[in-house]
């Protein structure tokens, strides 16, 4: 079993910064891919960023390109997503995830552990 822990979530201006970091604990992996996914109050839960953790391929929902950069420190099992010029309409519970898979995927169904989510609100 994993353990995914998420934290670095709260509030701020739009046109600020975050960066949000998931701690992975448990039981050891040696590879798959690690996302960020969010959900505002009575939406889906989109895909916002991934990563391939042997190979540090990414991939980013379109939305954020460009804004939100995702990252892996291999030594702490950690993943960040460092989110900047934010906007209102990023305001979600923003969740991590691990999937045992090489592919970088979209699909929320495909992933296999969960945090628990943590807030991020941007006003106006």
């Amino acid at each position: 079993q994993v353990q995914l822990v998420e934290s670095g979530g709260g509030s701020v201006q739009a046109g600020g910064s975050l960066r949000l970091s998931c701690a992975a604990s448990g039981r050891t992996f040696s590879g798959g891919v690690m996302g960020w996914f969010r959900q505002a109050l009575g939406k889906e839960r989109d895909f916002v960023a991934g990563i391939n953790w042997i190979n540090g391929n990414t991939k980013y929902g379109d939305a954020v390109k460009g804004r939100f950069i995702i990252s892996r420190d291999a030594a702490s099992n950690t993943v960040y997503l460092q989110m900047d010029s934010l906007k209102p309409e990023d305001t979600s519970v923003y969740y991590c995830a691990l999937r045992r898979g090489g592919v970088i995927n979209t699909q929320r169904t495909l992933y296999d552990y969960w945090g628990q989510g943590t807030q991020v609100t941007v006003s106006s």
